[in-house]
């Protein structure tokens, strides 16, 4: 039988003298999980604040990514599929079929 899930996510800029900070919400419905990224401008840089924007979502959108690998990998060690064997191990989820 197959399923729909929708998971949301929200992104929240702040800008402040030349630092742009971001915080991507994830909700499952079930969890939340937070990521947060930073960009600053370079004082010598022309400050435009589109991509500080772009830059901080950016990096928190990737550490939400990375905390949400890490859930995975722990909900596989405890159904049992886990860890790799250390040459083969890849950094967060399964490893690549040609490794």
């Amino acid at each position: 039988m197959a399923t729909t899930r929708e998971w949301n996510v929200r992104i929240f800029i702040f800008e402040e003298e030349g630092t742009t900070t971001a915080r991507a919400v994830l909700d499952t419905g079930e969890t939340t999980l937070t990521g947060r990224g930073v960009a600053r401008c370079n004082p010598e840089d022309v400050d435009i604040p589109e991509i500080g924007d772009e830059l901080a979502a950016s990096r928190a959108m990737a550490e939400l990514g990375r905390q949400l690998m890490r859930v995975a990998d722990r909900d596989l060690q405890g159904v049992g599929a886990g860890p790799l064997p250390a040459r083969t191990q890849a950094s967060f989820g399964w490893p690549d079929p040609d490794l």
